[in-house]
């Protein structure tokens, strides 16, 4: 069973935040495979299942996302997990894949840490980061602007076909397939 699980904080009032782009990733997958919601509330989040994969929402808020993913993890006896979330270290429209790696400060990445450990994928999602790092909360839970929308909306596109492509293979391939040096919004190099 594998756990597809996107980072972000729950209710409207962060719904469009840079921090939440985890979210729409999983919004996104659940509008085209439209899987079976599973209403268990233990799991502290959103749960969906198709065929042998599950996606999640931590309602946990981000800091606590590690919560939410081990009961998943443990009721299901997930034996892989893909974690998707935005990344302060990539200019917006980078993405990236990789597996295990530190936590570059990211709460929500901490807690997966803490109690799942680091043996697992992620799909980095570049949002850029402010100028001081004094600005990083105030930016992170800030909502993309609207001349960003159009690159938002390729970013999510692009991760959704990553992560339904990691589940049934490598790393690795996925690397090769969907990791970008270039923005997908202006295609420069970064």
């Amino acid at each position: 069973m594998t756990l597809v699980a996107g980072l972000g904080n729950p209710g409207e009032k962060y719904k469009n935040n840079r921090h939440n782009i985890g979210f729409m990733v999983i919004d996104a997958i659940i509008n085209d495979l439209n899987p079976t919601k599973i209403n268990k509330s233990f799991f502290n989040g959103e749960l969906y299942k198709s065929s042998n994969i599950l996606f999640l929402k931590p309602t946990t808020y981000m800091n606590n996302s590690g919560l939410s993913i081990i009961s998943v993890v443990n009721y299901y006896k997930v034996n892989r997990l893909i974690v998707i979330h935005d990344d302060l270290e990539l200019s917006f429209g980078v993405i990236k894949i990789k597996h295990g790696g530190g936590n570059a400060g990211h709460n929500g990445l901490k807690s997966i840490d803490a109690h799942y450990g680091k043996n697992y994928d992620r799909i980095r999602l570049g949002i850029g980061k402010p100028q001081n790092k004094n600005e990083i909360i105030n930016y992170v839970l800030s909502n993309f602007h609207k001349e960003e929308s159009e690159c938002l909306e390729k970013m999510v596109t692009h991760a959704k076909s990553a992560a339904l492509f990691l589940v049934k293979n490598s790393t690795k391939e996925a690397c090769m397939q969907f990791s970008s040096k270039k923005s997908l919004c202006n295609q420069q190099e970064v």
